[in-house]
């Protein structure tokens, strides 16, 4: 469980990071193109990233409650690592799919370690 427990975290924390950086140097276009669409697409992914964060801590120090979350986080990622690389692959920037394959296959991994 521990393995699931770091890549939780770990990816949790990477998506808080991720849209921090996006934000700070200007590149998400769609705040200007689509607001509310992204700033729903946005919340989305930070309330991901807080369950991974928070299911994460709780597969770490064995709570009752961890699995449940780590389980609707990870679902929650999925559904995120299946639909995003879209807007990549859209624009050209395909290295980005070889990493939400990683995170697809790594947290397939961390349900199976878990269950």
């Amino acid at each position: 469980m521990l393995f699931a427990a770091f890549f939780s975290i770990l990816v949790g924390i990477g998506m808080i990071v991720q849209w921090m950086m996006s934000y700070v140097s200007k590149q998400i276009p769609e705040l200007e193109t689509e607001p509310i669409r992204i700033w729903f697409h946005i919340t989305a992914e930070m309330v991901t990233a807080i369950a991974l964060i928070v299911g994460g801590i709780g597969l770490f120090i064995q709570t009752g409650w961890a699995t449940n979350i780590f389980l609707i986080a990870i679902g929650m990622l999925l559904y995120t690592a299946i639909v995003s690389p879209g807007y990549f692959a859209q624009k050209g920037q395909y290295a980005w799919l070889g990493m939400f394959s990683t995170i697809i296959i790594l947290g397939i991994i961390s349900i199976a370690l878990v269950l």
